[in-house]
């Protein structure tokens, strides 16, 4: 691995963590970069799990610490979520994903257009549809299962049930998927780990890149509120979109 590859793959952990603590789909630049860095696909996923995982760390501490995140509504959610994201990732090591490839890029279009549509969605708190315990049993199996699983849009589903469903403004709800998010990636870490599927030089590089991102998204995403996530999100989901439709009819 040469000097110019560790600082391309530095970069690339930057900008993922960058996006991924605003919007998320920070997977969309990193796990390219892994595989370009020659990474077999199951290490390079074990690999991503690892350096996102600091990336999501570094906003959860940011968004904390900035009081946006409130622990009692999110701790049975984790559990939920820690589970099934375990279970998730040891699912799609036993059967194919091919199936969830080719509906997602849809399901995120449709929520790209919901979002462009509806101009006042997220910008001030809601009345919840769903109590704290049916919603972590809702969306931390379904979400959680999911991100172990595949894992594409992940971010971005969980901001949307959070304020569909929980009824919380763009910024907690961002907030709130950054807890979760960590959750999901921490369970699926640990099933690589334990089937040796993390190349830990390159994810030094990469979490190095990831801290710095992610610190300047939270940063960011506070400062500025609802409007900026609103750009971000939709811009990331619709690249989404394009770069999973590419991938199929490659």
């Amino acid at each position: 691995m040469t000097w110019e590859t560790i600082t391309l793959l530095f970069f690339a952990g930057l900008s993922a963590g960058f996006i991924d603590s605003i919007a998320g789909g920070g997977g969309l630049i990193s796990v390219p970069a892994l595989l370009w860095a020659g990474l077999p696909p199951q290490m390079a996923l074990g690999t991503n799990k690892m350096q996102s995982t600091w990336g999501t760390l570094m906003a959860v501490r940011k968004y904390a610490k900035a009081g946006l995140v409130s622990w009692h509504q999110v701790r049975l959610t984790v559990l939920v979520t820690f589970v099934f994201a375990c279970l998730g990732t040891w699912t799609v090591t036993q059967v194919s994903n091919e199936v969830l490839k080719k509906i997602v890029p849809w399901m995120l279009l449709g929520i790209a257009v919901y979002v462009l549509l509806s101009p006042s969605l997220g910008k001030t708190s809601a009345k919840a549809r769903l109590s704290l315990a049916a919603f972590a049993c809702l969306a931390g199996s379904g979400l959680g299962f999911y991100d172990g699983f595949f894992g594409p849009g992940t971010g971005t589903f969980w901001a949307m049930a959070c304020i569909s469903l929980l009824g919380l403004e763009l910024t907690r709800a961002t907030a709130f998927t950054k807890v979760v998010n960590l959750t999901s990636n921490l369970a699926s870490l640990i099933v690589f780990v334990a089937s040796d599927r993390v190349h830990y030089p390159i994810a030094a590089a990469m979490i190095a890149g990831q801290l710095i991102g992610g610190r300047l998204g939270a940063g960011m995403a506070i400062r500025h509120g609802a409007p900026f996530i609103r750009v971000i999100f939709i811009t990331v989901v619709f690249a989404m979109v394009i770069k999973l439709l590419w991938d199929q009819l490659a």
